[in-house]
């Protein structure tokens, strides 16, 4: 239910909408400094509207004050919620405008807010800005929600100026800390190298993680951060805030420390060759920043961000997920209908419950027969495919699996019938050489017909065949030529309009498929955030499967995403053995890309085996409570749990990645359980049953309390092994 705050704001407001310039007698007229507070079940984000200046100033954030009116009798030091440039601060603004007669400053004074509540969990707050002088108007909105301890912010503007104005900078959100000290923890890296993590001091001055990658925009930086407070946080101790941006675009953290040790955090969409010009009465919304504040450390901000991902942020974040068998590793581009109706038996064989077809099963004119022709032309090769897809869906039927499909309908090739029907679809400078990038080129989606073609690509194949139960939707190349034939003289609307549209065509087809599994695809770990994870249930977190590089990488990715949105897939990357491999790839969605025929009878049993103990398990390890125990950044092995919400089941996994001679591990003490019960440990994914009795805890029970006070022996000292063990009360 709408609640006015203060009747006197919603007057300023409805003559402000009615385009009626606020002028500066109103301020005059303000009451003396109140307070706006957004609260979650531990946390205080409390804005101080000045009597003074009536500007919004962010006055407090951090762990839930139980006297917040506290706050108007302080003497802090504030900062402006949502400064314009020239409105007197010095620093970065988070908005600059052009207005009709060529100012460019903007001087934003509180109006009010409303607020509602979807649920008794959410409450949506909106707080409303507008210039002093100028008809520009500012919703801050911020939806908080309250089990999750999450904070959601983005911001909307509209104006009704005579002409369009140009907006050069659009701030999601705009945080400010006061502290003695700032950690930084970021994530980057390449292809197969993603989410590496580096932590260091903030230091006078400014820090920027961005991209300008256009698509596959987190190839090198992951729109991520975690911010430690008054020293490094540990993951269980410590002031931390962890941040992320709803956007699969180009994107901009900026982190500025002023002369005083104050820190402003701008985030939102990379203002690089993106202003963008906004015609009157229409609105401009940002992307969301979605974070999360802490005062025990990482592992708590991590289990609020999975917590709120699988309630709002996923596509069906709770439900089920399908093991599948992928046939990349085992045929690459050479294949046809009999070899695929072999790795359907093999993947029934196995006990898996989808076949993904992947790249390679398209084009006649230009087969795809590698990756320098066919993209854009989605028509079955007859060569490999007489019989289309249709059979192999009714194979997979008959076989009691099901079938699902790679496509990449946002590229294409140079070497396609599309490009030579369309080339005025493709992002290209004109006048100048093409430069491809994995020999393929981006269509233009800020073209409306470019959006039809996507639509109708995977609509399409959908329709004639609506056996289809899977989709992998990937995305290979960056923006590497960003000119649009259609944009013609708004070239610098592309990379927000692009991924607008693109966001407007996967919104189309999850409202004719609303619970098609899909996986996000982009080169590996290219796109990953939740401005996409809403229209996918799942990503593919890199090309890079060897089990030892993907403790890392998955270690990096469980900070901000849950384990149930990740998939880990059995591969032939790296030497280590199944077992490894298979523990590797169990500790968050698990699939496989082997030659199924290659195993011996032994590793077949075992796969057999382990698979169901997945199965057994997975609503455990999707959904439980995750904690890090030992970091493979600090130790030579690394071990982490899941917990269900019951605390009656957990799962542990340990991997021994490297071990100097004569080393010993000492016990790992548990967290998350409940110290009243006992609970009985069993390893599971043993190789072979006479490989040992097991180690010394196996089989035997102990109390909640002993084991978060004293531990367990997890694992062993030889590298490259693993163990997995089933904690039941």
């Amino acid at each position: 239910m709408k609640k006015l705050i203060i009747a006197s704001m919603l007057i300023l407001l409805a003559g402000t909408l009615a385009g009626q310039q606020p002028g500066t007698a109103s301020i005059s007229n303000r009451p003396q400094d109140q307070l706006v507070t957004v609260s979650t079940a531990n946390t205080h984000l409390i804005y101080r509207v000045s009597g003074r200046d009536g500007r919004l100033y962010q006055a407090y954030l951090g762990k839930k004050l139980s006297s917040p009116d506290a706050i108007l009798q302080s003497r802090t030091r504030e900062l402006q919620a949502y400064p314009g440039y020239g409105a007197g601060s010095l620093f970065e603004p988070a908005i600059r405008i052009t207005h009709n007669d060529g100012n460019p400053s903007l001087d934003l004074i509180y109006r009010g807010y409303t607020t509602d509540k979807p649920d008794a969990n959410r409450t949506n707050m909106h707080i409303m800005l507008s210039d002093t002088i100028y008809n520009v108007n500012v919703t801050l909105h911020i939806t908080a929600f309250s089990k999750e301890d999450v904070i959601e912010q983005w911001t909307e503007i509209v104006h009704n100026e005579a002409k369009p104005v140009t907006i050069f900078l659009y701030a999601s959100s705009m945080l400010n800390f006061d502290a003695g000290s700032y950690w930084l923890a970021q994530f980057h890296g390449d292809w197969a190298e993603e989410m590496k993590s580096v932590e260091t001091q903030l230091t006078s001055g400014i820090k920027i993680i961005d991209t300008k990658l256009g698509t596959r925009a987190h190839m090198y930086q992951t729109p991520v951060f975690m911010l430690s407070l008054n020293g490094k946080a540990g993951e269980n101790e410590g002031d931390v805030v962890a941040g992320t941006l709803g956007w699969s675009g180009n994107f901009q953290f900026m982190f500025e420390i002023d002369e005083l040790n104050t820190l402003r955090i701008r985030s939102g969409i990379n203002p690089f060759a993106s202003e963008y010009m906004l015609y009157p009465r229409k609105s401009f919304k940002t992307p969301s920043f979605i974070f999360t504040f802490s005062s025990t450390g990482k592992g708590a901000a991590s289990r609020n961000l999975h917590a709120w991902a699988r309630n709002y942020g996923l596509l069906d974040g709770n439900g089920q997920r399908m093991t599948l068998l992928n046939n990349w590793e085992t045929t690459y581009f050479d294949f046809n209908e009999q070899k695929l109706a072999g790795l359907l038996d093999d993947t029934k064989k196995m006990g898996l419950d989808v076949f993904l077809l992947d790249d390679g099963w398209f084009a006649n004119k230009y087969p795809r027969n590698n990756d320098m022709a066919g993209l854009g032309d989605w028509q079955e090769n007859k060569a490999k495919l007489p019989n289309g897809l249709g059979y192999l869906v009714k194979e997979a039927d008959a076989k009691g699996v099901k079938f699902g499909i790679w496509i990449e309908p946002e590229m294409v090739n140079p070497k396609s019938e599309l490009y030579e029907k369309h080339p005025e679809w493709v992002l290209k400078f004109p006048n100048r050489q093409e430069v491809y990038y994995r020999n393929q080129l981006v269509l233009d989606l800020s073209n409306p017909e470019v959006m039809d073609f996507v639509y109708s690509t995977v609509d399409g194949m959908l329709t004639k065949y609506p056996g289809i139960a899977f989709i992998k939707w990937d995305c290979n190349s960056m923006i590497m030529n960003p000119y649009s034939a259609y944009l013609k003289d708004r070239q610098s609307h592309l990379y927000v309009d692009y991924v607008n549209n693109l966001y407007s065509v996967l919104e189309k087809l999850r409202k004719k498929y609303p619970r098609l599994p899909v996986m996000l695809c982009s080169g590996g770990g290219g796109r990953v955030d939740y401005g996409a994870l809403k229209y996918f249930t799942e990503f593919w977190a890199s090309d890079n499967t060897d089990p030892l590089e993907r403790i890392y990488i998955q270690w990096g990715y469980s900070y901000f995403f849950p384990s149930v949105s990740v998939c880990n897939h059995i591969t032939s990357w790296g030497k280590q053995s199944l077992k490894f491999r298979t523990d590797v790839a169990m500790m968050g969605k698990m699939g496989y890309d082997i030659q199924v025929n290659e195993l011996n009878e032994k590793e077949l049993k075992f796969s057999q085996d382990a698979i169901a103990n997945y199965r057994r398990l997975s609503e455990v390890i999707w959904k439980g409570d995750l904690y890090r125990l030992v970091s493979p950044y600090e130790s030579d092995r690394a071990v982490l749990m899941y917990v269900n919400e019951s605390k009656t089941k957990a799962v542990l996994f340990a991997y021994t990645l490297n071990a100097r001679y004569g080393e010993t591990f000492g016990k790992v003490r548990l967290q998350g359980l409940d110290p009243a019960k006992t609970y009985r440990i069993q390893e599971i994914n043993i190789f072979s049953e006479a490989r040992r009795m097991g180690p010394p805890d196996s089989g035997r029970s102990y109390s909640g309390d002993y084991l978060m006070k004293i531990g367990i022996n997890a694992g062993s000292p030889t590298p490259l092994t693993s163990a997995v063990y089933e904690i039941s009360e």
